[in-house]
């Protein structure tokens, strides 16, 4: 900006110059004197360069000066903020790191305190394992959980005058049932009909069973397979011997397994269960299909019952018939009286209200006269 001024400021000069030299020739000036003038002028203008030089690098090193201060200035500021970020940041990070790493720590402690707690009931629980795999190898006591666990779905389903325990189906015979279901009607001596359900735990064959599934052995499957069904063969034929005695029990009975998984191992040979049905007059049930058996008996229960009681139900309603017709006679009596009462309370009020107005009318009358002769008497005294 300076150097155009100072161009400007020449060529200002110059033209004045010219223009002197103009005016001056018309006066006869010499060129000596013209260029004596020219050169004074050049080193006047020669010196103002050199002081606008001059100022302009004075100009120029207080600018560099001011922008390195202010340069240094803006490091420093930038460089103390961008300390404070990162102890900001440290501070933050270290924050947040110790809080992730308690939170994992107390993650991991609960984790490994649970673990620990699962591992304490996991060894009650084999030790629990332990005492019933004992109690199970006494076939006494297993019998007695086979007993329990059909005695708790029998209770859950019928009602207590629905079933017997311990009943001997057969005359004279010391044989007991566990269990038997008392039937609709009754056999020749007046008796209930029972069926006879036997709870049966052939465990050791289906342990043995597992086992050699686990270990693939095929010769031990068969092996055991074959025992299961023996086993399940004996037990119908033990049933069907001792408690099925048609007319006193139905012509079939049932076999419980305490155990859904070797029920479902029985059922899987269909023949056999066709057979112990043919020749024994046995069905086999499991939890799962005694509670939908049960079920339906006892829908076949309710049906005889609603039945034996439509007779009951007839009388009931020919009863109740005869009371409504009762009810029918003593209401239009009653209906009558109450007419008849109306009408009388009617007349007694129609005669009882026209002897009180008549009174009430007799009673105004006098007022009336009585409040005549009293306006009289003041007129004649003032005629006086």
């Amino acid at each position: 900006m300076i150097v155009y001024l100072l161009l400007a400021l020449i060529l200002v000069l110059c033209i004045v110059i010219l223009f002197l030299l103009a005016q001056r020739g018309d006066e006869g000036v010499s060129r000596g004197q013209l260029r004596e003038e020219f050169m004074a002028s050049r080193q006047e203008l020669a010196s103002g360069l050199r002081d606008s030089r001059m100022e302009l690098q004075e100009s120029l090193q207080h600018i560099r000066l001011s922008v390195e201060d202010r340069l240094n200035a803006l490091q420093q500021h930038n460089e103390r903020k961008l300390e404070e970020m990162r102890m900001t940041v440290d501070d933050r990070l270290h924050e947040t790191l110790e809080k992730r790493l308690s939170e994992s720590f107390n993650q991991v402690s609960e984790r490994l305190r649970t673990v620990h707690e699962g591992l304490g009931e996991m060894k009650t629980l084999a030790a629990g394992v332990g005492d019933l795999k004992k109690v199970l190898s006494n076939v006494k006591t297993r019998g007695i959980l086979g007993e329990m666990q059909l005695q708790a779905l029998l209770s859950s389903l019928l009602s207590p005058d629905q079933y017997d325990e311990n009943v001997a189906t057969r005359p004279g015979s010391r044989e007991q049932v566990e269990f038997a279901l008392r039937l609709p009607g009754k056999d020749e001596g007046g008796r209930p009909v029972y069926l006879p359900i036997d709870a049966k735990f052939p465990l050791e064959a289906y342990y043995r069973l597992l086992d050699a599934r686990d270990a693939g052995e095929i010769e031990a499957i068969k092996k055991a397979e074959r025992e299961i069904e023996l086993e399940i063969r004996r037990c119908a034929r033990d049933i069907s011997e001792k408690y099925l005695n048609p007319p006193h029990t139905t012509d079939f009975g049932i076999l419980f397994l305490p155990i859904e998984g070797l029920f479902a191992e029985v059922v899987r040979n269909t023949v056999q269960l066709e057979t112990l049905q043919r020749d024994f007059g046995i069905v086999i049930t499991g939890p799962t299909t005694l509670g939908a058996l049960l079920n339906s008996l006892q829908m076949g229960f309710r049906t005889l019952a609603i039945q034996e009681r439509t007779s009951e139900v007839w009388k009931v309603l020919a009863e109740v018939k005869r009371e409504f017709s009762t009810f029918g006679s003593v209401l239009e009596k009653a209906q009558s009286r109450i007419s008849q009462a109306s009408s009388e309370i009617d007349r007694l009020v129609g005669v009882r209200t026209r002897q009180i107005q008549k009174s009430l009318q007799g009673i105004e009358g006098r007022l009336e006269s009585g409040n005549g002769e009293k306006g009289g008497e003041p007129g004649e005294d003032q005629a006086r």
